[in-house]
């Protein structure tokens, strides 16, 4: 008895020792079964739940079943090993779901009716990622502080949801644990933010730091790197955007990193594919990469611009929803979201930023304060990675305007030589004028051109002889309509001194 009790203790530690093992590195298709198998009964079994406003309790519920392999009266038989599920906050997720117009047909048929493709992880975390055959869905698996984390968060995250569901935040939809053969993996189906089905020439995962943020040759030597904040800077130096498109991006980053840090969350990145523009998709080509877009607000283009009244997508088959863009030369279709938010400043990562600082300076490691990471992250990306482009009529108006000075003061210059004999001409026609109103209009005066002057006695004379009314009149005339000054101007020398005598 005690010899097959050791041999069975024997072989139950070298099971769960090869269990344990195996969980580093499982069996792909087992996982990838048993991740859909639980999906898909906790999604169905919420559908018999009436809807309903979400109350606080709802965030903290879990749900617990278990699934043995020949089935029962409320589960599936299948071919897996028996294994419990956890389902967190169902109600909670079945409204975030609704929120973004996730139908739950649409969401299991995503999930379960093809099998999950698996992706590398270029990131320094042990999780394994999942996506759906139709680019709709990621799964991630996280640790149980991280699933713990999301949790406490999920009422400041519905707050924030209702207020703008706009976001490039992650947008969670479900959260489940899986107990298998003393296995316990924590998975959550989130967005995808780079669609499979526009090839990204780049991709990067950005955080603002500079300490170790260069892609390592493993990474390097892939079909598809992950590139860092040190490589981009190398390698694009700045991606331009019109100023509408700029100033919606980085207004969203503002308001979504102020939300990261109310919740004293930091270390997270974003996620950056660049997509060239090179050429043309053929009809045949965008035909077979078009789907039916099945989530609201989940492009990149739809998480930075529009309102809650344009509920409809706005994705096409030619952009994906992608950001238009330009480097140098290149058009570009950018995107983008924000990754890795489950990372709170605990204990343990304030000893991290500790030690870092000792070795290295505190503010280029990527570990730190909350706000300082949020105010360091935003700096980085409207000033490095996220650029306006200028319009042609702003960036050269103070050359405009002091070429026009210059023009300004050389035309004077040379209109002055001008300005000054156009005046003398005036004036010259001016008085040609006025002598000729003289002849017309005063009979006691003779033309210029007949103009005599006679000598001071023949005038005392003629003025003897004239009677008083008419010597009244003729200086009444000379004073009214022909002033002494304007008339001396036109007179020489010899003729002033008849006035002046």
């Amino acid at each position: 008895m005690s010899a097959s009790s050791s041999i069975i203790s024997s072989g139950r530690g070298s099971r769960a020792s090869k269990v344990a093992k195996d969980h580093k590195k499982p069996t792909p298709d087992a996982l990838k079964g048993a991740i859909q198998l639980a999906i898909g009964y906790a999604v169905g079994n919420l559908s018999s739940k009436p809807d309903r406003d979400v109350l606080m309790q709802d965030f903290s519920v879990v749900e617990s079943v278990f699934l043995p392999s020949e089935g029962s009266s409320l589960t599936p038989a299948h071919h897996f090993p028996d294994f419990r599920l956890k389902t967190y906050a169902p109600l909670a997720f079945r409204y975030f779901r609704e929120l973004f117009g996730i139908k739950a047909d649409d969401y299991l048929y995503s999930i379960c009716n093809e099998p999950l493709i698996e992706l590398s992880n270029p990131g320094a975390s042990s999780s394994w990622f999942y996506l759906t055959s139709d680019d709709e869905f990621i799964i991630k698996t996280v640790q149980l502080k991280e699933a713990e984390f999301l949790q406490k968060l999920l009422p400041g995250y519905y707050m924030n949801l209702n207020q703008n569901p706009r976001t490039l935040l992650p947008k969670f939809y479900g959260l489940y644990c899986i107990q298998c053969g003393g296995v316990t993996l924590r998975a959550v189906v989130m967005n995808n933010v780079l669609p499979r089905a526009m090839k990204m020439n780049y991709k990067y995962d950005l955080k603002g730091s500079s300490y170790k943020r260069r892609a390592s040759r493993k990474e390097r030597t892939k079909s598809s790197p992950t590139f860092k904040d040190l490589d981009f800077q190398e390698m694009h130096g700045g991606l331009c955007f019109d100023a509408e498109t700029h100033s919606a991006l980085m207004r969203t980053l503002q308001r979504d990193c102020r939300v990261l840090e109310s919740f004293k969350i930091m270390d997270y990145s974003l996620l950056l594919g660049i997509h060239v523009l090179d050429h043309k998709m053929s009809r045949g080509e965008s035909r077979r990469d078009s789907r039916k877009q099945k989530v609201l607000y989940s492009t990149a283009l739809e998480s930075i611009r529009g309102t809650m009244k344009d509920p409809e997508p706005v994705a096409d088959d030619d952009t994906l929803g992608g950001i238009p863009a330009k480097h140098k030369d290149e058009n570009l279709l950018i995107f983008l979201g924000i990754i890795d938010i489950l990372q709170s400043y605990r204990f343990i990562k304030k000893v991290e930023h500790s030690w870092k600082s000792l070795l290295h300076d505190g503010d280029t490691v990527s570990v730190h304060r909350p706000n300082f990471y949020a105010d360091r992250f935003l700096k980085f990306m409207g000033s490095v990675v996220f650029r306006r482009i200028h319009p042609l009529r702003k960036a050269s108006s103070k050359r405009k305007k002091n070429s026009f000075n210059a023009v300004k003061s050389a035309s004077q210059e040379l209109l002055c030589p001008q300005k000054q004999n156009g005046e003398k001409k005036k004036k010259a026609q001016s008085m040609d004028n006025l002598d000729v109103c003289s002849s017309s209009e005063q009979p006691d005066l003779l033309p210029k051109s007949a103009v005599t002057f006679k000598s001071t006695e023949e005038e005392e004379e003629e003025e003897r002889l004239d009677s008083s009314e008419h010597r009244r009149g003729s200086s009444s005339t000379l004073a009214l309509d022909d002033p002494l000054p304007s008339h001396s101007r036109s007179l020489s020398v010899p003729e002033l001194d008849v006035y002046l005598v």
